[in-house]
């Protein structure tokens, strides 16, 4: 366990995964699926076949026109944060680890021209297969970024929405990733993610394995672990709704919450 607890270990064991999987001819962003050859015992598919990760979550209206079909079938999340972020034309979003940028230019339809879709990545290859996709996509209202979501490169108060597909659970440091969430949201603005949640009794040597971190399972909070890191961030309203299950010890949700307009965002943002 181990080599569990060292923040470092762990990003650079998810960024190489990420790397790898660029390097691939399907690129993809979260977790890393076992078609992926990056070494995770995680399947798109449960023992029924039926798809847990992956772009086929995406249906065509969901998708939208112009979005290419690349971009989409390389995601290898656990849902589908735009289906649930109610996001509206002019609001500017924050997509948590874009990867290949399916969900940003989705957003990026969504808030139209006079909104912005932020897509945040910590590897040269997928910001690299992020902005082809964006060109192919004529998408004029996106950006992508390099960074860390423990340490999101934008001002306080900056974007209405921030999303995630499936990346938060990567984090050695998740409840950095959320305090820094909800700086970067606007006072009432909106923290709509996919991610694995932990069930309580995951087992030790699950937990312990990297291979299942990078796969999105060993690393997953558990919901009363994650609504009180969001709790803590200074974050209202929070919703945690299992979607379907990805593990035997895990399963998908949809996680939302609000930051509150006032005192309480205020002295959650105090040192």
């Amino acid at each position: 366990m181990a080599e569990l607890t060292d923040t470092t270990t762990i990003r650079e064991s998810v960024r190489d995964a990420a790397a790898a999987r660029a390097a691939a001819d399907n690129a993809a962003t979260g977790c890393c699926g076992d078609a992926s050859g990056c070494g995770t015992a995680v399947a798109l598919t449960d023992e029924r076949g039926q798809h847990v990760f992956g772009g086929s979550l995406y249906d065509a209206a969901e998708a939208g026109e112009g979005v290419p079909e690349a971009a989409v079938a390389a995601s290898l999340g656990c849902g589908v944060p735009t289906a649930v972020a109610d996001l509206h034309e002019g609001e500017t979003v924050l997509d948590l680890g874009s990867g290949a940028g399916a969900d940003v230019l989705i957003s990026a339809q969504r808030v139209g021209p006079t909104g912005t879709a932020i897509g945040l990545d910590m590897t040269d290859e997928m910001l690299d297969l992020a902005r082809r996709n964006a060109a192919e996509a004529g998408a004029e209202n996106v950006e992508f970024l390099q960074g860390h979501i423990e340490d999101i490169p934008l001002p306080d108060a900056s974007v209405d929405v921030v999303i995630s597909n499936c990346v938060i659970n990567l984090s050695g440091d998740k409840q950095q990733v959320l305090r820094e969430a909800a700086r970067v949201l606007r006072p009432g603005g909106r923290f709509a993610v996919s991610d694995v949640i932990a069930d309580p009794d995951m087992d030790e040597a699950t937990r312990a394995d990297m291979v299942k971190w990078t796969g999105c399972i060993a690393g997953a909070l558990t919901r009363e672990e994650f609504a009180s890191a969001l709790d803590a961030a200074g974050l209202v309203d929070i919703e945690i709704n299992e979607t379907h299950r990805v593990h035997a010890q895990a399963g998908s949700a949809i996680i939302r919450a609000r930051k509150p307009v006032g005192d309480r965002a205020a002295r959650a943002e105090l040192p």
